[in-house]
């Protein structure tokens, strides 16, 4: 999931400290509403450590109903290594689900290792994808009425 809106970056708030509009946070609830009723039942949710994607995970976990942390994962900020994001994933019980929430273009490349195309859809703000078992099961917009899934996408 790429964060949603943020403020823009100034001289006195920097990149990393930019924080969500309310546009942002009202797209980061919808999100969560959204993914509520479309399979995503996340047992891990992972936050780049920019104060935009924690935010955008706070409101997601709370749309979603769950009682889960937030844990700060740096392999998904900006600079992050997307290979040292999937091993970590690897290790994890094969029946996790994690949601990831980070940034572009690092959240591309993530997927295109996660499964194994180099072409991976970068995602717009506010817009996560599904991946389940290598393959992208869905997308889904925060203001969509419903996802985007591999078959659809095919036919677009």
């Amino acid at each position: 999931m790429r964060h949603a809106e943020a403020v823009e970056e100034t001289l006195e708030l920097r990149d990393p400290h930019r924080h969500l509009t309310p546009h942002g946070r009202a797209q980061a609830r919808a999100l969560g509403d959204r993914l509520r009723w479309h399979d995503c039942e996340p047992s891990h949710v992972w936050s780049s450590p920019l104060v935009r994607a924690v935010q955008t995970a706070e409101q997601v976990v709370t749309s979603l109903q769950r009682d889960i942390a937030v844990d700060v994962a740096p392999a998904l900020a900006p600079d992050g290594s997307a290979r040292d994001l999937a091993a970590a994933l690897a290790k994890l019980p094969s029946d996790s689900v994690v949601l990831l929430v980070g940034h572009e273009p690092s959240l591309s490349a993530i997927g295109a290792v996660l499964v194994g195309d180099p072409e991976f859809e970068v995602l717009d703000k506010a817009c996560a994808a599904r991946i389940v078992d290598g393959r992208v099961r869905w997308r889904f917009a925060w203001n969509a009425d419903a996802p985007i899934t591999a078959t659809l996408a095919r036919l677009r």
